[in-house]
C-alpha cells in the first residue's frame, strides 16, 4: 500500500475503544467484514480506568466514561506489533492527541511498522481550531491521518484539520450527562440508536462542505450504514453494536454495494 494511501475496502470498520487492541484471531469474528481495523486509544504513558459512575442507560441508548485506560505505546507495540504485522486486515492505530509534540513522538514510534495503515488522532472536547491544526501537523508523516473530532463540534473543527493535512475525519460519539441517582451525576459519551439522528446529519454537512467523512454513531443496522454511505461518508465506523455478542458482526454487518 502506498503511503498516505486510506482505501477501506469494504467500507466498514470498527471505531475505536469497541475491539480492543489487534484483531484477535480467538475472536468470534469475521474480520473479512471490515476494511480496517481501530485500536482502542493509546497514550504515551499508561492511563488507569475513570473513577467514580461510569454507566448509565437512558432511552435508546447509553452513557458511557472509561476514561481510555491503556498501558502506554510502548506496551502496546510490544505486545500487539507483531499481531498487526501478521494480520490480513490493516490497522488503524488511535493515538489520544493530548498534545503535538507528544503526539509526534508516538506518529514516528509506529511509521515504519508492518501492518499499519494509519493513524486516527482523538481530539478532546475542549480543543480549537488551533490546537486541532498543531495535532495534524504533528501526527503527519509518513502515514496517513485521520483525525477524530467531537461530534458536536465536527462542523467548526473539520476544515482545519483538512487543510493542516489530515486525509479524513472521523466523528467521536457526542458527550451528554445523566443522573445516576439523586445527587449523582454522570458523564460520558453517548452511544446506541437514538444518536443516529444527530449522527447522519453531521456527516451529512460534512459532505456537503467537500470534507472525506467516516461517520458513525448510532449504527444499529444494515440499513444505517447504507444510510451513512448514501450521504457521501467514504467509509464506516461501528462501535457498540460489535459488543451485542453471538457474532452479531457475522450475521448482519455484510457490506453490500
Amino acid at each position: 500500500m502506498a503511503k498516505h494511501d486510506l482505501s477501506i475496502n469494504p467500507p466498514v470498520m470498527n471505531a475505536a475503544g469497541s475491539l480492543g487492541f489487534s484483531p484477535e484471531r480467538r475472536a468470534r469474528t469475521d474480520w473479512s467484514k471490515l476494511g480496517a481495523f481501530v485500536t482502542n486509544p493509546i497514550s504515551l504513558l499508561p492511563r488507569t480506568p475513570a473513577h467514580g459512575e461510569r454507566f448509565a442507560s437512558y432511552p435508546g441508548g447509553f452513557l458511557l466514561h472509561t476514561g481510555y485506560p491503556n498501558p502506554g505505546l510502548r506496551q502496546v507495540v510490544r505486545r500487539y506489533a507483531q499481531i498487526w504485522a501478521r494480520s490480513r486486515l490493516p490497522v488503524i492505530v488511535h493515538l489520544l492527541g493530548n498534545d503535538a509534540e507528544t503526539l509526534s513522538e508516538m506518529t514516528r514510534q509506529l511509521e515504519n511498522m508492518e501492518g499499519v495503515m494509519g493513524v486516527e488522532v482523538g481530539v478532546s472536547g475542549e480543543a480549537d481550531a488551533e490546537t486541532v491544526v498543531s495535532l495534524t501537523r504533528a501526527a503527519s508523516g509518513e502515514l496517513p491521518v485521520i483525525i477524530r473530532l467531537p461530534m458536536e463540534r465536527a462542523l467548526e473543527l473539520a476544515s482545519s484539520a483538512i487543510q493542516a493535512g489530515a486525509m479524513a475525519i472521523s466523528m467521536a460519539p457526542p458527550r451528554g450527562s445523566l443522573f445516576v441517582s439523586v445527587g449523582a451525576m454522570a458523564q460520558g459519551r453517548l452511544y446506541g440508536p437514538a444518536v443516529l439522528p444527530i449522527a447522519l446529519k453531521t456527516a451529512g454537512d460534512l459532505v456537503k462542505q467537500g470534507v472525506p467523512t467516516i461517520g458513525a454513531g448510532g449504527i444499529y443496522a444494515q440499513e444505517d450504514i447504507k444510510a451513512m454511505l448514501d450521504l457521501g461518508a467514504m467509509a464506516v465506523q461501528v462501535d457498540s453494536w460489535l459488543w451485542r455478542g453471538s457474532g452479531a458482526i457475522d450475521k448482519e454487518l455484510v457490506w453490500k454495494p
